[in-house]
């Protein structure tokens, strides 16, 4: 119940101040850790993760809603979004897609991150110091606030700097290092009270009801404009939720799954979107308080929202009083330590690849400076074209050569095939027709063999081609058995997958190639490659001439 305490006390500044840097009432944000931890924690398969608002999918649901026209503080549209965003998270568990996030690289979600830490930070810096940069883009507005820094108005900057420096001294003392933040808030907020700073203050924007969420009906009149965007949401969200697995470990040795998990967000954010609460999800952060509280159970996600909704009940009058500069300071914290945090990362994608380098900045213009659904769309094209590079450049023949023990070594593919020999190639790719200019280059010539020779053979080994491999590559191998047979040569696949055998014969290529030409794959593994040379002696054996 401890780490439920600390997590539900850690939803306050931090849920109020993620709905407020996307103009939300801050009061769904608070809500956001109520019903939706209480479902997510029940039904998640990573029992330590905590599903609730998070910075990504606060500013990628007001870009959702600014995009169509619609009022971010309207209950009814917020309703809808989150439904949506759930259904699309509930499907996405059930038809087991949890694989999708697979492809997008570490590349593209750096880039991504970054830049939603740079709009974390720009988002508060009008709370923090009383300035509110201009500009159509996160970095021309930061710019803007570096070069207006006489505009600032000191009050709040004080007290923003103030709550910094809190935070930084109780980071000092380990056992207060997982509530750090919620003690720079409480002493901050003292502090203005006993000062009588004069500074915005929470109910300037928005009242903090004493009471439980209440009913919220969504309104199904904007669901066309909220379709699209509740995908993006939702992809949003699983990206973010789908590190925390691996991360923190169940301690009772379970697995977790990325599709359970899935499933488990739908299901919060489809019960969350009733009782007034923004698009919810895995949040890495939040899960993080739990952790170094002493969480290990699914209990301290669902203690989290009880006492969250208890805390609202009792002390709402309060929340109200917390200082907007107080919030601005602390997501100035949350926002830098995400950005550092990212540093390693960015490192290595540099030290990684030119390729992956520019995947990464691009996605982190694109997350600055266009809206958030938009930069999402850009980051899975540029994983896809990442992956398909990769692909392509990872396909290559490679020739085995059986030495007089027996024995098999690898080596270069030829330049031709030799009459009256067999030559075996490994096809290792994935079928991709990618890959494909680079396969057929280095696939041997066949002008050496002739109709009077006792015929050249190649034994081409795809054991692990996929079951249904691009259509290109049939397309591929009658081209080169056409070639094979006009030069008095042949081809001969060897342990094709079931899968792959079925295409094979349903494209009509089994006939181009003839009888034994393709020899299925068998339980031991090079049982199917000493059939097709035992055949093919066989035939040379029984040909004239040999």
């Amino acid at each position: 119940m401890g780490s439920g305490l600390v997590t539900g006390l850690f939803s306050i500044p931090e849920g109020m101040a993620y709905a407020a840097i996307a103009g939300f009432n801050p009061v769904a944000g608070l809500y956001a850790g109520v019903v939706p931890a209480i479902v997510g924690s029940i039904t998640a398969r990573t029992v330590l993760m905590v599903t609730t608002l998070t910075s990504a999918i606060a500013l990628t649901s007001q870009s959702v809603l600014s995009d169509a026209g619609l009022d971010a503080k309207d209950p009814g549209t917020i309703a809808t979004l989150t439904l949506l965003a759930g259904l699309v998270m509930l499907l996405m568990g059930v038809l087991r897609l949890g694989a999708v996030m697979s492809f997008v690289s570490n590349a593209v979600m750096t880039g991504f991150s970054t830049g939603i830490a740079l709009q974390i930070v720009t988002g508060v810096l009008k709370d923090a110091t009383g300035y509110k940069p201009q500009g159509k883009n996160r970095l021309y507005q930061l710019g803007d606030w570096l070069a207006h820094i006489g505009d600032w108005a000191l009050g709040a900057t004080l007290v923003a700097a103030a709550t910094i420096a809190v935070w930084a001294l109780t980071r000092l003392v380990k056992r207060l290092e997982p509530v750090a933040l919620l003690v720079a808030m409480v002493v901050a907020s003292v502090a203005v009270a006993v000062l009588g700073t004069d500074v915005e203050l929470v109910r300037d924007i928005a009242h903090i009801p004493a009471s439980l969420p209440g009913f919220s009906a969504p309104d199904l009149s904007v669901v066309p404009e909220l379709l699209g965007g509740s995908v993006a949401v939702a992809l949003v969200a699983l990206a973010q939720a789908a590190s925390i697995g691996p991360s923190v470990p169940n301690p009772d040795g379970s697995r977790s799954s990325v599709n359970g998990d899935f499933a488990a967000q739908g299901l919060a954010n489809l019960a969350g979107g009733l009782f007034q609460s923004l698009p919810s999800g895995g949040s890495l952060s939040r899960t993080g308080v739990a952790v170094s509280a002493g969480a290990r159970t699914r209990w301290a996600g669902i203690f989290s929202g009880v006492l969250l909704a208890v805390i609202v009940l009792v002390c709402a009058p309060l929340a109200e009083r917390i200082p907007m500069p107080v919030i601005g300071g602390l997501i100035l914290v949350v926002g830098g330590e995400l950005i550092w945090g990212k540093r390693r990362d960015i490192l290595l994608v540099l030290r990684t690849s030119r390729l992956s380098s520019a995947a990464m900045v691009l996605t982190f213009l694109a997350t600055t400076q266009l809206p958030l659904q938009q930069a999402i769309v850009l980051g899975a094209v540029l994983s896809l074209l990442l992956y398909c590079a990769q692909a392509a450049r990872r396909a290559r023949l490679v020739a085995l050569v059986r030495d007089e023990d027996g024995d098999w070594h690898t080596a270069e593919p030829p330049k031709r095939l030799t009459a009256g020999e067999t030559t075996v190639l490994y096809y290792d790719g994935i079928g991709f027709f990618a890959e494909l200019p680079h396969i057929e280059a280095t696939l041997p010539r066949t002008d050496d063999a002739t109709d009077d020779a006792a015929g050249a053979v190649l034994v081409l080994v795809m054991r692990g081609v996929p079951d249904v491999p691009s259509s290109t590559v049939v397309k591929l191998l009658r081209r080169y058995v056409a070639e094979l047979h006009r030069n008095g040569g042949r081809l001969v696949i060897a342990g094709a997958e079931p899968g792959l055998v079925h295409t094979l014969k349903a494209t009509g290529l089994d006939r181009d190639l003839g009888p034994g030409g393709i020899i299925p794959a068998e339980g031991t593994l090079f049982a199917p490659l000493d059939r097709a040379l035992a055949e093919s002696a066989r035939e040379r054996q029984g040909k004239p001439g040999t």
